[in-house]
């Protein structure tokens, strides 16, 4: 049977800086505590360990896996927390010693109920282990897995029956790229409309217009609050936030007072053929500068890689199409969606499982075709901007120094970005029927360079980079 992932499922609303290690987390514990509740148990434990496993455990701190478990045992949600309530609830915990559930009951939690096991578990580099206690007696654990993008699931579940959705009365069905070509051509639609039309199984039109609005939004958003903020990022690599250094320069003096007038704004100032790469670089900068504050953006198809997409589709409406309307952002989104939903049936979209090239590399893959389809090319040609874009990632290893998304994370979004761009002006001038490699088969090599790739170079800070730059060094 075949898969589907909706595209909300691929672009999720969260809290930074990493979809794996943080959003993952965080909704398994969520997960959890309702599923003690259902059982009847959470009347009952009177005590909590939590055991981190593998990648969650050696990039555990650096990432606030620690903070998102105590996040998602005091039940709040990443989605909508106000995020100036994320340290006052971390703080309260630590400082109190104890959870305050939602109801009123709270149960102690001391600073070692959280352990960081360096050992991996046999299905998946992220594994985290729930206990619940009565009287001291373990009487329920749970072990569940984040795969990348903020999916979870548990070990007893394969990892197709936790995302697949019944496709009976989808009408079109996808797991390979070559069949969402072949749709296309036969009803003679965009890849966005062939998308669209699935997922109008799933909600109503208004519905899907209004979460698509919701999460251009939220990036919309975030580049704007990485643009006006200064200082430094948390975290101990003193790593200083450029994008607000780089939009004061570019802006010229124009003067917004919000995000959809900062839009206008930047359409307005005369921009020179080098600031095109500079806004474009600006605008991916500072989404992971705001992921890597603990702020909210929205998964594309991770945390780590969220600036790829509003940076490109920001490069659209700013640069390439000053007429452009939710229409554009509709259809860009969609399609990236869609392609990002391949990328995961068929390899992976976790830095744990693959490496960066499954991070940055799959979003380049998706804002190309996005791109693509947007400034009129075909839905082979899409695909062909798709293929392009992870072709010159493949091999992009994970080595975040200090354990933090940020060195060398932020920088590779905006190179993602870069990439993304170059890689849709490439596909308009291609024939789709002279490509040598299409894009079910850089899948299928990413998935297995992704296997190849040595442990250490995949979000472990054992390797590469991190271990060559330390926090002395910054």
């Amino acid at each position: 049977m075949s898969q589907f992932i909706s595209v909300f499922d691929m672009l999720k609303i969260g809290v930074g800086p990493s979809s794996s290690h943080t959003l993952g987390p965080w909704r398994a514990a969520q997960q959890w505590v309702a599923k003690l509740k259902t059982a009847g148990l959470f009347a009952k434990i009177d005590a909590i360990k939590v055991d981190l496993y593998g990648s969650l455990s050696l990039t555990g701190k650096g990432h606030a896996t620690d903070l998102a478990i105590l996040l998602g045992l005091s039940e709040a949600d990443p989605e909508y927390i106000p995020i100036e309530d994320i340290l006052i609830i971390v703080e309260r915990i630590n400082t109190q010693e104890e959870i305050l559930f939602k109801g009123g009951k709270t149960i102690p939690f001391f600073k070692d109920s959280i352990v960081f096991k360096k050992t991996f578990l046999p299905f998946h580099a992220n594994g985290v282990t729930f206990r619940g206690f009565f009287k001291g007696k373990e009487i329920t654990t749970d072990t569940y897995f984040s795969i990348g993008g903020g999916f979870i699931v548990q070990e007893k579940n394969h990892i197709e029956e936790a995302i697949e959705i019944n496709t009976k009365n989808f009408p079109f069905p996808i797991n390979r790229a070559k069949e969402l070509e072949k749709y296309c051509e036969q009803h003679h639609l965009l890849i966005s409309e062939i998308v669209l039309k699935n997922e109008l199984e799933l909600r109503s039109a208004v519905k899907i217009d209004f979460e698509l609005n919701r999460i251009w939004e939220t990036m919309l958003e975030s580049m704007y609050i990485g643009c006006h903020t200064e200082g430094k990022l948390p975290g101990g690599l003193h790593v200083k936030r450029r994008a607000f250094g780089i939009q004061e320069k570019l802006i010229k003096g124009a003067q917004y007072t919000n995000p959809k007038e900062w839009i206008d704004a930047i359409r307005n100032v005369k921009v020179q053929f080098r600031e095109i790469l500079k806004w474009v670089s600006c605008f991916a900068l500072s989404v992971n500068e705001v992921n890597a504050s603990l702020g909210r953006v929205v998964t594309a198809p991770t945390n780590g890689s969220a600036g790829v997409i509003p940076a490109v589709l920001m490069y659209y409406l700013v640069i390439e199409n000053h007429n452009a309307d939710f229409s554009h952002i509709k259809r860009f989104l969609l399609v990236a969606g869609e392609i990002g939903s391949i990328f995961k049936k068929n390899a992976t979209i976790s830095a744990a499982m693959g490496g960066c090239q499954a991070e940055i590399g799959v979003s380049s893959a998706m804002a190309a075709a996005a791109l693509t389809e947007l400034l009129g090319g075909s839905p082979a040609q899409c695909l062909v901007a798709a293929e392009i874009a992870m072709e010159h990632h493949l091999g992009l290893t994970c080595d975040p120094v200090g354990g933090l998304v940020q060195i060398p994370c932020i920088e590779r979004n905006s190179m993602g970005a870069v990439k993304a761009i170059n890689a849709a002006e490439m596909a308009l001038e291609t024939d789709p029927k002279e490509v040598k490699v299409p894009l079910d088969k850089v899948i299928d090599t990413m998935w297995k360079t992704a296997q190849d790739m040595h442990k250490n170079y995949k979000e472990t800070s054992q390797g590469g980079l991190a271990i060559h730059v330390g926090l002395a060094d910054c």
